[in-house]
């Protein structure tokens, strides 16, 4: 009897494991669904340096010292181009462009404070290379300003009953010529290589910083002085007879130079590339600090009020407020207006925009923001 009952039990036992089975193998077969919107856009985990910014209300920034028109201190504290796209991520991060420590730094010291936390962005003066984004343990996060590599020179002076020799017209004229130069810095190296390329000859003269190599090209004791063009420029305007010396149309090679932040923060370096983008789409739309009010109040284009804050959810997902970006404009302006005040023609310096124009603009240049959307 017992076994009758269990004989017919093991059809039964046999259909519920079939269906378990096949359950199982739907189960293992069927990827997971994917998280509901809302879910897989949730609140982003937070930046570790971000959060140290807010934990001690002020970012440490690096600037490299004593560069006029990038970066300088005067009696009222520090000024510049990169001065103020230190500021303009402390409006975006904190909400007060007025909430940062401002660090000098050096070719030799501008890596290391990074690197060790002293500071939490360095803004200008490292030079947007292989080397220096892959191996240094640093993140760049775009280019506020395209620079060349280039050369300062003059004739030399007559002898007594001779004629003036005429000055060199391209890198070729500098032929084992004596050039001055930055020891440790970028341009110690690309001097090096550039010439080597072209198959010519130099003698460097190699100096701790830049003030101490154009002191040295003052004294003549080289016959060339090699650096940005930016900072040529600047050298050139500082010397009595500046007339004499002219900067070589031919360069070495391409210096792009923008904002860094250390390795392994992505979030961080987010806030800090979409800052320095949202400057560079404020002048795009026509959009600075004295107009964006009125833009907040009165513009339908959907693309510009999600910049100001009024569309979307950038703030969120940058862990930052709805309204960082219109904070850093307000604050501190659009990149043209950042531009225009410290090194374009409203300043001592007077520079064209050149490549540092707007893609779009009637004179283009490379200076181009990726789309907020």
């Amino acid at each position: 009897m017992r076994l009758r009952a269990v004989t017919a039990l093991i059809p039964i036992v046999l259909a519920i494991a079939g269906l378990v089975a096949a359950s199982c193998h739907r189960r293992a077969s069927t990827p997971p669904a994917p998280p509901p919107a809302a879910e897989a856009q949730g609140h982003p985990e937070v930046s570790a340096t971000l959060a140290r910014v807010r934990e001690r209300h002020r970012l440490r920034c690096g600037v490299t010292d004593s560069l006029p028109g990038f970066a300088e201190r005067g009696l009222t504290g520090w000024r510049g181009f990169d001065v103020d796209l230190c500021r303009a991520v402390a409006a975006a991060a904190l909400g007060d462009s007025h909430a940062v420590s401002i660090t000098g730094l050096s070719n030799k010291t501008r890596y290391a404070a990074l690197q060790s936390g002293a500071v939490d962005l360095v803004t200008g003066g490292g030079t947007y290379t292989f080397t220096h984004d892959v191996t240094q343990g640093l993140d760049f996060v775009g280019v506020s300003f395209y620079d060349s590599q280039g050369f300062l020179t003059a004739a030399p002076r007559p002898a007594r009953r001779g004629q003036p020799e005429p000055p060199p017209k391209t890198i070729a004229d500098l032929n084992g010529q004596r050039i001055c130069v930055q020891g440790g810095s970028p341009a110690q190296l690309v001097l090096a290589q550039g010439l080597k390329a072209r198959g010519l000859s130099y003698q460097p003269i190699v100096k701790d910083d830049r003030q101490q190599a154009l002191q040295a090209y003052q004294r003549r004791e080289c016959d060339a002085l090699t650096d940005d063009l930016s900072v040529l420029a600047l050298d050139r305007q500082s010397l009595r007879d500046a007339d004499r010396h002219v900067i070589l149309a031919e360069t070495l090679a391409d210096d792009p130079v923008g904002p860094m932040v250390r390795e392994g923060d992505d979030r961080w370096a987010n806030v800090v590339r979409w800052t320095l983008n949202a400057m560079i789409l404020a002048e795009a739309a026509k959009v600075d600090s004295r107009t964006v009010d009125e833009a907040r109040r009165e513009s339908v284009d959907p693309q510009l009020r999600q910049l100001l804050g009024l569309e979307g959810e950038t703030g969120r997902r940058l862990g930052l407020a709805d309204d960082w970006a219109y904070k850093a404009i307000r604050q501190v302006g659009s990149y043209g207006e950042v531009f225009e005040r410290n090194l374009g023609q409203s300043s001592p310096l007077k520079m064209d925009r050149g490549r540092n124009a707007l893609w779009n603009a009637d004179k283009p240049g490379q200076i181009y923001a990726s789309p907020l959307r």
